[in-house]
C-alpha cells in the first residue's frame, strides 16, 4: 500500500505539476539524508507551496483554505493558544455550533490534533489546508493588530479611571515621558495590562522578550496564561513607561532593578511591586499585583475546620509565644499572617513587622522594610524592633540561625512573634529550628503552633459537574474504592467565565498543629520530622492531603488539585 506523501506525488504526477524524473531524484535524494518526501519536494521547489496545498486537500477530501484574504474575529483565533499555534502552524478560523475549523500547515500532525482535541474536547476540529507561510504569516498580522489596534482593545475598558498614585509623581519629566513612551498609545497600553489583570484576578503579569516578539502572560490561580502581546518594537517605550512609574533609572538597562508603584483603578487602590531582569533580547519586566481586594482579612475567611479555627485562636491569644506558617513560595502564607494581624491590631497592642518587601501596607501596624545593601537585615531589624516596646512581633521569614536565635528568645521574654519558614509540613518547621541550632528545649518552650498552607484551585461553580474518579488517581491518593464509590467527586467542565480552565479561585488547605505537652516532650528527646509526625497524627493532626480531601468531598475542589499540591506527601 502506498504512502500519503506517494499518493500525493502521484496526484502531482496526473496533475503535471511534477515530472517522473523529478519525483526519481526526490525519492533518491530521500534515500540518502532521509525525511518526508512531501518536505523535500517543496525545499528544493519541485512543487511549490500553493500546489502540494492543493493536491493534499485532494487526497484527504479537505479544503484548502486562502488565509490571505480571510478576516477572523480575535475571539475565534484566541480558541487556540499563541504558543500551540506557532509550535504546529495551524490557526483557527471558525466556529459554527460545536465544529472549530482550523488551518494547518501539515493536517497530518496527530499530535497537533490530539493536543487540541485534549485542550477544546467540548469541539469537533475539522481541519482545512493551508501553506506554512500563508499560516505564519497569518499569525504575524492578528497579533500585530490585536497590538496596533490599542483604541479599538480598549473601548469596552476603562483605562481613564488608571490614575497612578505616587509621590513625587509631579517630579517626572513630561518631555522624556513623550519622547520614551511615543506618547498615548505606549501608556494606553500599559495601563490596558493593568486593568486586564485587575479584571482576570491576576497575581503577576510577566512581559517576555524574545528575538523576534514579545511575550506577555498573566499568572491567574496560580497557573500562567498567555494574552495578545504587543509587537517586538514597543518594548523599549514599554519598558521606560514601567520605569518611569515605578520611579527606576530609565538609563539602565545593564542591571535588575526593583521598585514599586500604586494605582487608583475606580476608587481602588492597587500597589504593584515591579521586577526587572536583563536578558540577552532586552529587559524581562514581572509586576506582582498586591490588591488588598482579594486579600483574606479575617480567620474566618480561611475555610478552617471549627476545631483547627478554635487552635489558630487560642495560639492567637497566648501572651507570648511563636506561631509559624510554612509552605513554598507562592502558598499564601503572608496573606494568612495578614489575617491574624488584622484579628490581633487593636489600639492597646504594639504591632511591629520586619518583611522583605512589605506586600500590603496596614493601618495601625509599624512596617520596617529590609534593606541588606544597607545593613538592614532581618536580624539586624528584628533586634532594633525589640527595643520599640512591642507587644506583637512579625517576621517576615526565618533565613539564617541568626534571626531564629533572636526570634525564639523574643518570643520567651514576653512577646507574641509570627513568622514564616520553608518547609514541606508543619512537624518539619521544629526539625528546621534545631537544625538551625536552636537548642529543643528553647524550641519546645517558644513554639505555640505551626501551620502548614498550601493553596488549590476552586470548582468553578458555572461549569461545575460530578464525574467519575480514574483507577489511578484513586490509588495515588491512597483512596479506598469504597471511599471513592461512597462519596460524590466534581471537576470543571470548563466555560467562557473561567476561561475554559474549570476553575475560578483560590482557596488555603492547611495543617495545623498544635505544640501539646506530649509534643513538647517529644521534642526534648526526638526532633526528627517523622517522629513527631507520628505524634501529631495519634493527637489528631489533619495533614494536607486530609485537608484536601475534606475540600473535594464538600464539591469545593477537584481530585487533582488535591494531588497536585499534595504530591509530596506520602
Amino acid at each position: 500500500m502506498k504512502s500519503f506523501g506517494e499518493r500525493i506525488a502521484d496526484t502531482l504526477l496526473a496533475d503535471g505539476l511534477l515530472t517522473q524524473e523529478q519525483l526519481t531524484e526526490a525519492l533518491e535524494l530521500q534515500k540518502k539524508q532521509g525525511g518526508r518526501l512531501l518536505k523535500l519536494l517543496i525545499e528544493k521547489q519541485l512543487v511549490t507551496d500553493q500546489d502540494m496545498m492543493v493536491s493534499m486537500g485532494r487526497c484527504l477530501g479537505a479544503s484548502p483554505i486562502t488565509l490571505a484574504k480571510m478576516r477572523v474575529p480575535q475571539d475565534v483565533i484566541d480558541l487556540i493558544p499563541k504558543d500551540l499555534a506557532q509550535t504546529y502552524k495551524m490557526v483557527a478560523v471558525a466556529r459554527l455550533g460545536k465544529r472549530l475549523f482550523v488551518a494547518m500547515a501539515d493536517p497530518l500532525n496527530v499530535l497537533a490534533l490530539d493536543d487540541l482535541r485534549r485542550m477544546r474536547a467540548n469541539l469537533q476540529i475539522i481541519p482545512l489546508i493551508s501553506t506554512e507561510k500563508a499560516v505564519v504569516d497569518f499569525l504575524n498580522n492578528a497579533q500585530t493588530q490585536v497590538s496596533g489596534g490599542i483604541d479599538a482593545i480598549l473601548k469596552d475598558v476603562d483605562v481613564s479611571d488608571v490614575e497612578l498614585a505616587k509621590e513625587g509623581q509631579e517630579e517626572i519629566n513630561l518631555d522624556q515621558l513623550v519622547e520614551s513612551s511615543e506618547e498615548g498609545p505606549v501608556i494606553k497600553l500599559v495601563n490596558l495590562m493593568l486593568v486586564q489583570a485587575i479584571k482576570d484576578r491576576a497575581s503577576d503579569i510577566h512581559i517576555e522578550p524574545f528575538e523576534k516578539q514579545l511575550r506577555l502572560r498573566y499568572r491567574v490561580d496560580g497557573m500562567l496564561y498567555d494574552s495578545a502581546a504587543p509587537p517586538k518594537g514597543l518594548q523599549p517605550a514599554i519598558a521606560s513607561r514601567i520605569k518611569i512609574m515605578a520611579n527606576l533609572d530609565i538609563a539602565e538597562r545593564r542591571l535588575p532593578q526593583d521598585g514599586r508603584f500604586r494605582i487608583k483603578l475606580a476608587g481602588r487602590e492597587v500597589d504593584l511591586r515591579v521586577s526587572i531582569l536583563p536578558t540577552i533580547h532586552g529587559e524581562k519586566i514581572v509586576m506582582r499585583v498586591l490588591d488588598k481586594g482579594n486579600l483574606n482579612m479575617n480567620l474566618e475567611s480561611l475555610g478552617l475546620a471549627p476545631d483547627e479555627l478554635q487552635k489558630f485562636k487560642n495560639a492567637i491569644d497566648a501572651p507570648h509565644g511563636m506561631i509559624l506558617m510554612t509552605g513554598p513560595t507562592g502558598s499564601g502564607k503572608t496573606s494568612t499572617l495578614y489575617a491574624v494581624l488584622t484579628q490581633l491590631n487593636t489600639s492597646d497592642v504594639n504591632i511591629v513587622t520586619v518583611e522583605d518587601p512589605v506586600e500590603y501596607q496596614m493601618l495601625g501596624v509599624n512596617q520596617v522594610q529590609v534593606k541588606p545593601e544597607v545593613g538592614l537585615t532581618f536580624a539586624g531589624g528584628l533586634r532594633s524592633i525589640l527595643r520599640q516596646d512591642p507587644d506583637i512581633v512579625m517576621v517576615g521569614e526565618i533565613r539564617d540561625s541568626e534571626t531564629a536565635d533572636i526570634a525564639v528568645k523574643a518570643a520567651l521574654t514576653g512577646h507574641l512573634v509570627l513568622s514564616t519558614l520553608h518547609t514541606n509540613d508543619a512537624p518539619g518547621a521544629i526539625a528546621r529550628m534545631v537544625d538551625m541550632g536552636i537548642e529543643p528545649f528553647l524550641v519546645s518552650s517558644s513554639v505555640l503552633m505551626v501551620c502548614a498552607q498550601r493553596l488549590v484551585r476552586k470548582i468553578c461553580p458555572h461549569c461545575k459537574e460530578a464525574f467519575k474518579v480514574p483507577a489511578d488517581v484513586i490509588t495515588r491518593l491512597s483512596l479506598s474504592q469504597e471511599e471513592a464509590a461512597a462519596n460524590t467527586y466534581y471537576r470543571g467542565r470548563g466555560c467562557s467565565r473561567c476561561k475554559d480552565s474549570g476553575f475560578l479561585g483560590r482557596m488555603a488547605i492547611l495543617e495545623v498543629l498544635g505544640v501539646t505537652n506530649a509534643l513538647r516532650e517529644l521534642i526534648l528527646h526526638d526532633t526528627s520530622t517523622k517522629g513527631l509526625k507520628d505524634l501529631a497524627l495519634k493527637e489528631g493532626l489533619k495533614t494536607l492531603r486530609m485537608s484536601g480531601l475534606e475540600k473535594a468531598k464538600a464539591g469545593l475542589t477537584s481530585l487533582d488539585e488535591v494531588l497536585r499540591v499534595s504530591g509530596s506527601e506520602l
